[in-house]
C-alpha cells in the first residue's frame, strides 16, 4: 500500500505503509544510530516526533523487549529505507512491523531517507504528516503543529521506588521521561532511587531525605516546563548534589538564569563528540535533543563549560561554582551507545560521598 510524508514546505516523499495504519502529523527528525532501534522507539524524548532512520536497514535482529528504555512508546512515527520482515536473532520476540502496529505507530518505508536526512539538514528540522494521500494534507495545520505537554505526558503519574542492594545513597529522580537504563546505572552504583513525577515540589522532594537530587532528559522545549524550573530553582539552596542531563541539563541551566535556544536540526545518535577541556578527552557521546544552552548566557561567575560539542560547537556541559552541580547534555549510559562515559555517574557518587 503506498503511503506519504509530505513536510511542511510541500516536499513529498512517495513510500509504502507498514506499522500502524493511519495518518499522523510529527516533527520529522532523524537519529545517525546505526543500531539501537528498540531503545530509539521506546526513548520518551521522541514524543510527537517521527523518526527518521539515516541507516539504511531497520529490524534486522528483531524486537528484544529487555533492551527497552521504557515500559511505552515515545515516537509517533517511524521512517526507513527498508525494513527487514525475517529477522535473525537469537533473542528476537516480534518483527519490528508487528510491533509498531502493537504500539500504534505510523510506519513508511522506501523512501530515500538520505534525501530527506540531506533537506533537514539544510533548511532545518520541519513538521510533516504521513498521509495515505497527498491531497489529505493540509500545510497550515502541519506547520502550526507542536506536541503540548511532552513532559507532563511521558513523566510518571506516581512515586516509584526502586531499591539497590547496598543501599548506601539515596537519589531524587526527578521524571521528565527518564530512560530506564539511568535508572539501572545509579541502582547498580547502590543508590535506592526514588523516582518522582515532574511536577514534584521541592518540599516534597527534601521529605525523601535524599543524599542526591537526579534531573532526567525527557522532550520537547525546557521552556514549556516551568514548574520544573521553579523547583530546581528551591533545590538549588538546600547543598544537596545535583546532577543533570540532556533535558535536565536545560532546566538547570534556566533556574540559574541562562537561556535556551532551539537548534537548527538538533543532535539524534549514538556517535557525537563532546569535548572535556578539564580531561582533555573526547567523549563519543549518545544524544537526542533539539534545544541547547546559549553559552554566551551563561553567567562565568555561576558555572564554567564542562563539555563542547566537537562538531558544531555548541554547549555539552556545565559545572556550578557556588553550589554542589553539575549537568551534562548527553546520555552517560552505555546502553544503544558508548560506554566510557559512564565515569559522570561516578562523580556523582564522589559528589555525594563528599556530602554525606
Amino acid at each position: 500500500m503506498k503511503r506519504f510524508l509530505i513536510l511542511e514546505d510541500g516536499t513529498v516523499f512517495s513510500g509504502y505503509a507498514f506499522g500502524a495504519p493511519g495518518e499522523v502529523i510529527a516533527e520529522i527528525v532523524f537519529n545517525t544510530s546505526m543500531t539501537g532501534c528498540i531503545e530509539m522507539l521506546t526513548d520518551q524524548c521522541y514524543y510527537g516526533q517521527g523518526i527518521v532512520q539515516t541507516f539504511p536497514l531497520a529490524g534486522n535482529y528483531g524486537i528484544i523487549s529487555e533492551d527497552a528504555e521504557a515500559d511505552k512508546t515515545g515516537a509517533s512515527a517511524f521512517i526507513v529505507r527498508e525494513y527487514c520482515e525475517s529477522p535473525s536473532n537469537f533473542r528476537c520476540e516480534e518483527e519490528i512491523d508487528t510491533y509498531l502496529k502493537r504500539n500504534n505507530i505510523v510506519g513508511l518505508y522506501g523512501i530515500d531517507t538520505r534525501a530527506l536526512t540531506r533537506i533537514l539538514r539544510s533548511r532545518g528540522t520541519m513538521n510533516g504528516m504521513i498521509a495515505d494521500h497527498p491531497s489529505n494534507a493540509d500545510l497550515e495545520a502541519i506547520r502550526k503543529y507542536k506536541a503540548v505537554d511532552a513532559v507532563k505526558n511521558v513523566s510518571t503519574k506516581e512515586v516509584v521506588n526502586y531499591k539497590s542492594e547496598e543501599g548506601k545513597y539515596k537519589v531524587a529522580l526527578l521524571d521528565y521521561g527518564v530512560r530506564n537504563n539511568v535508572i539501572s546505572s545509579l541502582v547498580e552504583r547502590g543508590c535506592d532511587v526514588v523516582r518522582l513525577p515532574y511536577d514534584t515540589t521541592a518540599e516534597d522532594v527534601l521529605s525523601y531525605d535524599v543524599d542526591g537530587i537526579f534531573l532526567s532528559n525527557g522532550p520537547g522545549d525546557p521552556n514549556d516546563v516551568c514548574e520544573a524550573v521553579e523547583t530546581i530553582k528551591n533545590l538549588m539552596t538546600k547543598d544537596i548534589p545535583i546532577m543533570g542531563i540532556c533535558l535536565g541539563h536545560q532546566l538547570l541551566a534556566l533556574a540559574n538564569g541562562f537561556k535556551t535556544e532551539k537548534m537548527k536540526f538538533g543532535h539524534r545518535g549514538s556517535n557525537h563528540p563532546a569535548y572535556c577541556a578539564k580531561t582533555d578527552k573526547t567523549y563519543i557521546t549518545q544524544q537526542n535533543h533539539s534545544h541547547t544552552v546559549i553559552l554566551d548566557s551563561v553567567d562565568p561567575d555561576v558555572a564554567e563549560e564542562y563539555f563542547v560539542n566537537l562538531n558544531d560547537g555548541t554547549n555539552e556541559g556545565l559545572i556550578y561554582k557556588n553550589i554542589p552541580a553539575f549537568s551534562v547534555q548527553f546520555m552517560p549510559n552505555s546502553c544503544g551507545g558508548p560506554a566510557e562515559d559512564n565515569e559522570l555517574f561516578n562523580r556523582f557518587i564522589a559528589e555525594m560521598d563528599a556530602h554525606k
